[in-house]
């Protein structure tokens, strides 16, 4: 089985003190960013964080645009260094500079994003994008959503240029020439007087360790997990699915029998077509699944599930990398950017509500991450009993009508009376004798019933309310102003959203998996020989 070192301490019987007292954090690298989400940061850091937390040995970097141009980007390159050398990294929503804010900020270079170089430099194995859920609060799926984004290779690290007619060789050349000759990948003859050549590869290699990370968590979540590609096809992505199900079957299918997660899927690990998946994460609202996939098709996949899941605020996005010591080096953050739009009205001196959700439970991943790694039981426990306090107390005020106005509407409050809410209940329960008290308060709120919220809370609700009318009307046929079963059942027909039963969704899949047999016997597609020898045949 595999494992990542050093592994998480378990906490058993941990009472935390009837009087709070103020800790020293261990290591942790803070990456700043800017705008409202830069701002919303520094508050809550101020009213949460630093009254309990000494964080005299986090690092912190500024990676606003312009200290990155100041510095001709040595601020990026120090950051990634830090990151992997402690570990445990928490990064605020940054900006890649357009050519109209370039000149806005008067900045001399061109920036590209930092994501790239982070994903190099931390060993970056894939991207962790999950649901985040408010216990007592639908927000859209009712239970969580996994995924892993394989963090290298495809589209995003293409090289291309602007070619006219012509041809095309692309050759392979060994590391060491003793090792073969050189092979021509692809030839083509280019007849456009306008085209592009794009090249790109996938690695490999890490993906057995992807497979460990995302199979884990799929059982530690109780959900049901899938691998989407296109590789009826896209052929090179046949070594992708390969590699998953080999790992599987192997380490994890005896587990999640006996968990009971397979029964869906016949007992075995289901493959999706990327085009299935699309629909099945409209379908699927009750989630209880996990997907993993390519790079862009996890970037893709991810943004239809934050728009199910209300949005890209409720989804986290967590970095994972390897050290050579075998440790995992996590970089945690939102899935949302800056919040420009909010921070131009703060900056014109108009009341603002923003939602920090996303970053606050990427805050606290990386700060208990830092406590795992340094292997030190009583500050693992003490530095989780700030956590869950912390995670509590934000919930508690979206529970109780005291969110943001995007979970409470018009009554809810301000950024700023929003953080000094938070602040105010986080240390009445840090207070708290033990943390079995503190899991009593979370039970009491979570057994109230379930609330739906509203999305048209959300401050970009522009629905044209006089279309949705003309699309009711056409789905009422009698025309009774409602729309009985019968004429629903139509309009999930027609909008393609209609939950398919189990054995359909497999025999879809099986005739996908059928139809690409059928072309590799015509030799339009082919497979790997073996994942010892992965090469095409």
């Amino acid at each position: 089985m595999w494992k990542a070192q050093p592994m998480m301490l378990r906490l058993r019987g941990f009472r935390a003190a009837s009087s709070w007292s103020r800790f020293t954090a261990p290591p942790m690298v803070y990456i700043s960013g800017e705008e409202m989400s830069q701002y919303t940061m520094e508050l809550i850091m101020d009213k949460w964080v630093k009254p309990s937390v000494d964080i005299s040995k986090w690092e912190f970097y500024d990676l606003s645009c312009k200290e990155r141009d100041a510095t001709n980007d040595q601020v990026l390159k120090d950051a990634v260094a830090a990151g992997a050398r402690i570990g445990s990294i928490f990064k605020e929503p940054t900006i890649t500079p357009t050519k109209e804010q370039m000149a806005s900020m008067g900045l001399t270079k061109a920036l590209g994003s930092p994501n790239g170089l982070m994903r190099r430099g931390w060993n970056g194995i894939t991207i962790s994008r999950d649901t985040i859920h408010i216990p007592g609060i639908e927000l859209g799926f009712k239970r969580p959503v996994l995924f892993e984004r394989h963090a290298v290779g495809g589209e995003y690290g293409a090289g291309w240029k602007k070619v006219g007619k012509g041809r095309v060789l692309t050759t392979f050349f060994p590391e060491s020439m003793d090792e073969g000759k050189p092979i021509i990948v692809d030839g083509r003859e280019v007849k456009d007087d306008r085209s592009c050549v794009v090249v790109y590869d996938n690695p490999l290699d890490n993906v057995e360790d992807l497979a460990h990370i995302f199979f884990q968590r799929c059982l530690e979540a109780k959900v049901v997990p899938y691998v989407v590609t296109k590789k009826t096809v896209f052929k090179w992505q046949e070594g992708f699915w390969q590699i998953m199900k080999e790992v599987f079957d192997a380490d994890y299918k005896g587990d999640f029998l006996k968990a009971g997660l397979l029964e869906k899927t016949h007992g075995e690990l289901q493959h999706l077509i990327s085009d299935a998946a699309t629909m099945q994460i409209i379908r699927w609202t009750d989630g209880g699944f996990g997907m993993a996939c390519h790079n862009y098709d996890g970037d893709m996949l991810t943004d239809e599930v934050a728009q199910v899941h209300r949005s890209p605020g409720f989804i986290t996005s967590n970095l994972i990398g390897k050290r050579e010591d075998g440790a995992l080096i996590k970089e945690f953050e939102a899935s949302h950017g800056t919040v420009a739009d909010l921070w131009h009205a703060h900056l014109r001196g108009e009341e603002t509500s923003m939602n920090p959700l996303g970053m606050v439970v990427a805050l606290l991943g990386a700060m208990d991450h830092s406590a795992s790694l340094a292997q030190d039981p009583q500050l693992l426990q003490v530095t989780q009993h700030f956590t869950k306090c912390c995670q509590a107390a934000v919930y508690a005020a979206f529970r109780s009508g005291k969110g943001t106005r995007d979970m409470a509407g018009p009554e809810g409050q301000t950024t700023e009376q929003f953080v000094n809410w938070v602040a105010e209940e986080l240390g009445r329960r840090l207070e708290s004798a033990d943390g079995a008290k503190l899991a009593d308060i979370v039970e009491e709120e979570t057994a109230k019933p379930v609330v739906k919220v509203s999305r048209k809370f959300r401050r970009n609700y522009k629905v044209d309310e006089g279309k949705m009318q003309a699309m009711f009307a056409r789905f009422d046929t009698d025309g009774n102003g409602k729309i009985d079963f019968e004429e629903f059942v139509e309009l999930a027909l027609e909008l393609g959203i209609a939950p398919l039963e189990d054995e359909a969704i497999i025999a879809e899949m099986e005739h996908q998996e059928h139809k690409a047999d059928l072309e590799a016997a015509r030799g339009r597609v082919r497979r790997w020989a073996s994942i010892e020898e992965p090469r095409l045949i």
